[in-house]
């Protein structure tokens, strides 16, 4: 469905955004690949490797999703938009909460009317396992982003622009992973852990972008896609990294949870289970599309938590997918080779 289609992708120099740029460019066929972002240094580093001259299909256009005016203008002839622009740091949230605000949730609003003023086929938005019971400022405006998307999908999903948001946790290689702070502090022979008891949810960059295409594919107007992933103890992670280093606890930092939750119990009430993902439907009312099959209810008291979860990774195979994410592409992306990209 993508190919000779338009794509937009807000925050598109961003770690996600570059690498579904690079699968959309080596998997399939897109009329127009159109990169947003507000840095114009991160742009044309990503240009660097990705030229509109090599790539005809790309363009790569200056805006901020606060600036609804633009993106009216950027919008106009747009198929699907993937929005993954927003600011992230919890604690830079808590110091700046007006900042996150206008980005994350005013940003939100702003994209919604583009997208159905120019008429866009579908729209997939980015959300966090910090949305879910959030306890930051952080999670609390991912939170209000994913219901203006939700209530946006499921009032216009049945003749208009279908919205849906896919939720997941940590992403292995990606900017601000834990991986490439552990790798670093392997010369000081100290690894620092928040809690012993901590646990997370773990998908590859890879694993996210193709989750997110899916979604895309799938959505029928206000739903949230949640993948069903594997957990792992901070503990093995940082054993898989350094097996030689000592572990020193630190503290939880205010804000952290010791286990994620990508699906409350209240939520599962209204989702559906299937093999590779949950899906919690925009109202009471199932939606036929995605109840037949071999999709069925959650069952009563369920929710999804990475210290409850029934896959986990081990320290071997943890170290396995490390080892298969180099430190480049966390910060030196611009090594990144068109080969590199897996089915």
């Amino acid at each position: 469905m993508i190919n000779n289609k338009t794509v937009l992708i807000t925050g598109g120099t961003g770690s996600f955004g570059k690498r579904i740029v690079q699968i959309l460019l080596a998997k399939f066929k897109p009329k127009k690949l159109i990169i947003f972002s507000r840095d114009e240094l991160k742009q044309f580093e990503m240009a660097q490797k990705f030229s509109a001259h090599k790539y005809p299909c790309l363009s790569y256009v200056l805006g901020d999703v606060r600036d609804k005016e633009r993106l009216m203008q950027v919008f106009k002839g747009v198929d699907y938009v993937i929005h993954a622009a927003a600011l992230k740091q919890v604690p830079a949230a808590e110091r700046n909460p007006e900042e996150f605000i206008k980005t994350n949730v005013l940003g939100a609003m702003n994209i919604i009317d583009a997208c159905l003023e120019n008429n866009v086929e579908r729209v997939v938005a980015l959300s966090t396992d910090k949305a879910c019971n959030p306890i930051n400022l952080y999670g609390a405006t991912k939170l209000c982003s994913d219901k203006l998307f939700t209530a946006a999908g499921f009032a216009g999903a049945e003749d208009g622009t279908r919205f849906a948001v896919v939720r997941y946790g940590n992403v292995l290689g990606s900017r601000g992973s834990v991986v490439p702070f552990f790798k670093e502090r392997v010369k000081t022979g100290v690894l620092p852990i928040t809690d012993a008891n901590m646990t997370r949810f773990w998908i590859t960059l890879d694993q996210a972008v193709y989750f997110v295409l899916e979604s895309l594919k799938r959505a029928k107007g206000g739903e949230i896609f949640v993948p069903r992933i594997p957990s792992m103890k901070i503990t093995d992670l940082a054993t898989a990294v350094g097996p030689k280093c000592k572990q020193e606890i630190v503290g939880i930092r205010p804000g952290e949870k010791i286990h994620e939750t990508l699906l409350s119990e209240d939520e599962a009430r209204n989702a559906m289970m299937f093999e590779d993902c949950f899906v919690v439907q925009p109202n009471v009312v199932l939606r036929d599309g995605l109840s037949k099959g071999k999709g069925r209810p959650c069952p009563e008291g369920f929710k999804y938590n990475s210290g409850d979860n029934d896959a986990w990774l081990s320290v071997t195979e943890l170290r396995k997918l490390i080892d298969q994410i180099s430190d480049d592409y966390a910060i030196e992306e611009s090594r990144w080779s068109m080969d590199d990209v897996s089915e």
